[in-house]
């Protein structure tokens, strides 16, 4: 979403003098959704990097629907490459595509609680200070 900025109305410059006080609370929930954004942000990013992964593994695995079954394949395994017959290669990818699925499905849900939370520190935020603050993110 795109931050717009304007200028303030007339209504808006008078009522903006009756200034809120922000109390402790007030202040623990907007650094609540700060560092939720900011988490937010981040599992955005591994969700990204997880789905390049999978996509990648599903490449190969549809490249090695093509290979001859006779063939060794080198497959990786930390920071060696070691050579495996095709249904073996096979196994692992589909084991390290299914651990991914999981991963990804974790994050998702990880994803959702953070801003069904974030939802909700801005419904109370917004009650309390209406225009006078901004958690768009």
């Amino acid at each position: 979403m795109m931050m717009s900025r304007r200028m303030l109305s007339r209504e808006e410059e008078e009522t903006a003098g009756d200034e809120i006080e922000v109390r402790r609370e007030d202040q623990d929930k907007i650094n609540k959704f700060s560092r939720l954004h900011q988490h937010e942000l981040s599992i955005e990013d591994e969700l990204k990097a997880k789905h390049k992964e999978k996509e990648e593994l599903d490449d190969i695995t549809n490249e090695l629907e093509l290979a001859d079954e006779d063939d060794v394949f080198p497959y990786k395994i930390g920071d060696a490459y070691f050579h495996v017959p095709l249904e073996q290669a096979q196994e692992m990818l589909s084991t390290s595509s299914n651990k991914l699925e999981d991963e990804i499905s974790a994050l998702e849900d990880k994803l959702g609680s953070i801003r069904e939370e974030m939802t909700q520190l801005k419904v109370e935020l917004y009650a309390r200070f209406g225009k006078t603050i901004n958690l768009e993110t």
